[in-house]
């Protein structure tokens, strides 16, 4: 993230921060990201309209020639003096952009509303987004502010409390934004940005939509890389990938963006997320950072019930396979598998994850869609590695099919929603190597009053240590099958890459030796003593 980008992320967060009064963060969240989500949608089919339609897109009225501030929108008199023209123009908007909204609901109009305390915002608003719910283009916004109850009395008791309220949020969020150049990227990043804020400020309930950026680059860097031979690098071109517990997509972008950093390319991106709020997070994440519709696909549903259509494909040579998975399930779930699930195509051939934790359920489900050449990374408590039972079944026939390819053990206190130290599982189908790495990377962060943190040289360790499956004294080591299998399977980090100093070893002779030469100094020194005490008529000592 940019300077520009973090400096507009603070502005928001701090306007944010002034505004939600008693209002919780992540209650408050939902209003923010909603209003920039809006603005990002209007801002983009204004600047596509005036390429559509050339010299014929009219002037602005408006004095003031920033986007927020432009009123009314240039668009608005277009429809007004094209009545005719308009299914024509909206149709090749859809084709183009994927998306129409009528100028009346466009964000500068919104503002306008509100820099006027206009009584009637609030129906504007409602109006508006569930006209980009169902008439701007097909399913792509279907129920996407579904959750923004702007009758809410969070945000005040009464019709005008409300409207006042709102008129004031956006009055607010349009200056802090005007300042600024909003290309997809700055906003992008920014929202992105607000998300970890409001994260932090969410406490155990960000675990349900955040994964620290951090963890994220680390699991990014790794299943980009080549899966069979990490040391050649980055993999010019992933086909799909999937993040099966998305939340707010963070992930899932930063996997995108390391490609496209290098130069690389995603063919589509696919996230699966139950709760919905946190589903239509995504979504516009997704969108937010320029991304059409056509390139992901994201699912509201329960992933352990494997309630998408998409992965339920029982004809194996029709199976969908990605290339890289990636995912931060929540941790020890309790769920309740019924005696079918036993049959299930995901878990037949490992068992089912015990009800009191649903940690291996999502793993297999992962792993039973990861492509023959791909690379699939978990974040898991570390109860995963060493808990017997049904886990021990599980872990075991993985390991004897020689499919975990290595263990990264994390510090604590790295999440927001839990202060439990974490590991990183790395699998394949491809493995070649007859051992299992271990990175013992447990002691090596920064230590903050809140939350610790990864630097980005502790992040490069770890990535470079699994790039090339190097050893480290006290950090890093390749572990055989045998010895694996003569600890009964227990993968306990400390089993085999111990951060312990080695006692130093003391020659008990060489001690005496030493012990002896001082004796004979005291016996001198005493002696030498006791003379000067006759000499002087001196009781000896």
């Amino acid at each position: 993230m940019t300077q520009q980008h973090k400096k507009l992320g603070d502005t928001l967060w701090d306007i944010a921060n002034d505004l939600r009064g008693v209002m919780n963060a992540d209650d408050f969240r939902d209003y923010m990201l909603s209003f920039l989500f809006l603005r990002y949608l209007s801002f983009n089919y204004e600047e596509a309209a005036k390429k559509e339609l050339g010299k014929d897109y009219p002037p602005s009225r408006s004095k003031d020639s920033r986007f927020d501030f432009t009123v009314p929108p240039p668009l608005e008199d277009w429809y007004k003096d094209n009545a005719g023209d308009i299914a024509d123009f909206e149709d090749s908007m859809r084709k183009k952009v994927h998306y129409v909204i009528n100028p009346k609901y466009l964000w500068s109009n919104i503002t306008h509303l509100a820099s006027r305390q206009n009584k009637e915002l609030l129906e504007t608003l409602e109006d508006g987004f569930r006209h980009i719910e169902n008439e701007s283009f097909g399913t792509t916004f279907k129920g996407l502010f579904s959750e923004i109850n702007l009758n809410s009395e969070k945000l005040g008791k009464t019709h005008d409390e409300r409207n006042e309220k709102l008129c004031k949020i956006i009055g607010k969020i349009a200056l802090g934004i005007a300042e600024f150049s909003t290309d997809t990227d700055t906003l992008g990043d920014a929202y992105e940005y607000l998300i970890g804020k409001f994260a932090a400020g969410s406490g155990k309930k960000a675990g349900e939509f955040y994964t620290p950026q951090q963890i994220s680059t680390i699991l990014s860097e790794i299943v980009t890389l080549d899966s069979q031979d990490p040391t050649t690098g980055l993999k010019p071109k992933l086909d799909k990938v999937l993040d099966m517990a998305c939340g707010s997509g963070s992930l899932l972008l930063n996997v995108r963006n390391q490609l496209k950093n290098a130069k690389g390319s995603i063919g589509k991106i696919y996230g699966q997320e139950k709760n919905v709020t946190t589903y239509n997070l995504a979504r516009m994440n997704m969108l937010l950072h320029g991304m059409k519709d056509t390139e992901f696909e994201i699912f509201h549903g329960d992933t352990l019930l494997n309630q998408w259509d998409l992965l339920n494909e029982m004809n194996p040579s029709k199976k969908i396979e990605f290339d890289a998975i990636v995912a931060n399930p929540p941790f020890s779930l309790r769920w309740e598998p019924n005696e079918a699930m036993g049959e299930d195509f995901r878990f037949k051939s490992y068992g089912l994850a015990p009800k009191s934790a649903a940690d291996f359920a999502f793993l297999l489900h992962g792993f039973h869609f990861l492509g023959k050449e791909g690379t699939m990374a978990i974040i898991l408590p570390h109860g995963v590695l060493f808990r017997g039972g049904a886990e021990e079944r599980i872990r075991t026939k993985l390991l004897n099919d020689n499919h975990i390819d290595t263990v990264i053990g994390l510090p604590p206190n790295l999440f927001y929603s839990t202060g439990i130290p974490v590991c990183i599982l790395v699998l394949k189908k491809c493995k070649k190597q007859e051992d299992v790495l271990f990175i013992n990377a447990a002691e090596h962060y920064e230590k903050e009053k809140r939350q610790n943190s990864l630097n980005e040289k502790h992040i490069k360790n770890i990535v470079e240590t699994y790039q090339f499956r190097s050893e480290r004294e006290r950090y890093s080591r390749k572990v055989s099958m045998d010895e694996i299998e003569k600890n009964g399977y227990n993968l306990n980090i400390s089993r085999y890459v111990s951060t312990a100093e080695d006692e130093a070893i003391i020659d008990l002779k060489e001690v005496h030796s030493e012990l002896e030469i001082i004796e004979r100094k005291i016996n001198s020194s005493t002696n030498k003593h006791n003379d000067f005490l006759k000499e002087l008529g001196l009781k000896t000592i």
